[in-house]
């Protein structure tokens, strides 16, 4: 009975010094996903009570965050009762084409400087709430989490290859759907003219 207590009072340390430490990034991860306080504050208790539940399938040591996001990404995924999104990027040389032209339609607008004069932080929150899902999750966990890919990978069960193309299309898309705000909020002109009064 002793060592049962004391085994017990030994995981709760374990989990107290290396899962709880990491509950400001996974809210941040469940927010991500939820796009909803309420909802997110939910999901961040639920993921914590199952790594608890499963701490005897963690290795004490090895990449605590990446284990607990997995958690809450696939809790998410089970629950949740939006359409999930199949899709793919058939072909990363058009895909760079398309990234390198939006790049040039952007400075040949005069956006250039545009997210050093212009505050996008609502734009981005939006933007990036209209990507699909599999290239928002990837995007979530690379440059919003500073993920690795190789984590990600993990995360998310899929090749390491598959994160950098659905990567590299998120940003794409992203940077699209900045340039039209551009245009729609009167920062550039829709014909490319770089004289239209920039926002302050």
């Amino acid at each position: 009975m002793a060592s049962d207590e004391q085994s017990k009072r030994e995981m709760d340390r374990q989990f107290q010094n290396e899962a709880l430490r990491w509950l400001p990034d996974v809210t941040r991860y469940a927010l991500s996903l939820t796009r909803n306080e309420p909802d997110a504050d939910d999901l961040v208790q639920e993921t914590f009570l199952r790594a608890y539940r499963g701490w005897d399938s963690y290795a004490p040591g090895t990449e605590c965050r990446a284990w607990l996001f997995t958690i809450c990404r696939n809790f998410f995924r089970r629950t949740s009762q939006r359409e999930q999104r199949q899709v793919t990027c058939e072909d990363p040389e058009l895909e760079a084409l398309a990234a390198a032209a939006v790049h040039a339609s952007a400075q040949q607008s005069g956006c250039g400087d545009l997210f050093a004069e212009v505050d996008l932080s609502d734009a981005v929150d939006r933007a990036l709430a209209d990507l699909p899902e599999a290239y928002r999750d990837v995007v979530i966990l690379v440059d919003v989490q500073d993920q690795s890919y190789d984590t990600t990978s993990g995360v998310l069960g899929v090749p390491i290859g598959t994160v950098r193309s659905r990567l590299f299309r998120g940003r794409r898309l992203l940077q699209e759907a900045l340039l039209a705000y551009a245009k729609d909020a009167g920062v550039i002109r829709a014909d490319g003219d770089s004289s239209q009064t920039r926002l302050r």
